[in-house]
């Protein structure tokens, strides 16, 4: 028996008992295989609903392995899927869309829908963008959301395609803002929520992060010297029950630079401000080279230094399809009590 197939079986057998439980949450959106803690590093097998992707960051995986794979999926599961391979093993991770190792068929590029839950999600094996438009490691927090937002505002940060967003509706949010500097990102969120038509309607602002947030935090936006500044939608000030911050680990742009290694700071403070007085404010980090013990002290010290100290401030891990075999998973998740 080959290591990959040795290690795939592995790691199907030990998902058994969570995916019953997934299933019977309503939820079809999982990852099947992660590889750089089960035996394949670079390697990952996620399932989107009808869908079965595969993504390789390390080296092509052949064909024959590939299909293997899928066949020995699909037994676990007991349930055929449409197969999507990407091959991301390429300069900076980016999909070689040549397709040299197979091709997948039409209806598995096409648009599909996928559940977690009980909620409806846009599906895409492929799009213009390079990763899933759902980000599967964020199950356990999008659940958090979902069950403490009865009657809240809600202000979704980098809300990407507002999955956060659509679990504080599910959840009875009286108010959800989905925020993100993409256009194709927050068109992804409104199909999500045309998705699930029973829910309440949410609200998308395309802005970039830095002027956005420091207008609802009450603060000014810095201007470089001899630099004029682009146009930027103009917000009052003001605060929500409910903030969830989920920023990309690094970009740039006029108005700031999104740093989760060295300025995680700027990020968290106006974001603090805009989080009212007895409000939560959710908070990530996910780069793997950030330990969780000294970034959980660095948001406390913020929130100390600007005077809003915490009432509470728990983790939240992913959830065990997302093994971490040193107990440090790169996606780290704070749920901050004000």
């Amino acid at each position: 028996m080959l290591p990959l197939d040795q290690a795939l079986r592995a790691a199907l057998a030990q998902r058994a008992p969570l995916l019953a439980t997934l299933h019977a949450q309503g939820t079809n959106c999982y990852r099947l295989f992660h590889g750089s803690q089960e035996g394949a590093g670079g390697l990952t097998v996620d399932r989107y609903g009808p869908q079965l992707l595969v993504q390789s960051f390390h080296q092509t995986l052949p064909r024959d392995a590939l299909l293997h794979l899928a066949s020995l999926c699909e037994e676990a599961l007991g349930t055929p899927l449409q197969l999507v391979y990407n091959d991301r093993s390429q300069g900076n991770s980016r999909i070689d869309r040549s397709d040299p190792v197979y091709q997948a068929e039409d209806a598995a590029l096409a648009d599909l829908i996928g559940q977690e839950w009980g909620l409806n999600y846009r599906v895409r094996g492929r799009h213009a963008g390079q990763d899933p438009l759902l980000f599967l490691d964020l199950r356990n927090a999008r659940g958090w959301v979902k069950a403490h937002s009865a009657g809240k505002s809600v202000l979704n940060l980098f809300a990407y395609t507002c999955g956060v967003g659509l679990a504080a509706a599910a959840g009875g949010a009286r108010e959800v803002v989905n925020l993100d500097f993409a256009e194709g990102n927050l068109a992804v969120g409104r199909e999500n929520g045309a998705l699930n038509p029973e829910l309440a309607p949410m609200q998308f602002i395309q802005s970039d992060y830095f002027p956005a947030i420091r207008q609802f935090a009450g603060l000014p936006i810095a201007q470089r010297r001899g630099h004029k500044l682009p146009p930027y939608p103009r917000l009052a000030a003001r605060s929500f029950d409910l903030v969830f911050l989920d920023p990309p680990a690094w970009a740039k742009s006029a108005f700031g630079t999104v740093d989760l290694l060295r300025d995680y700071q700027s990020l968290l403070k106006p974001a603090i401000l805009a989080t009212a007085e007895d409000g939560v404010l959710i908070c990530c980090n996910n780069l793997a080279k950030v330990a969780l013990a000294p970034w959980r002290e660095q948001v406390l010290r913020c929130a100390e230094k600007i005077g809003r100290p915490l009432r509470d401030c728990q983790v939240l891990a992913p959830a065990d399809d997302f093994p971490s075999q040193d107990g440090q998973p790169p996606l780290k998740t704070l749920i901050l009590q004000f």
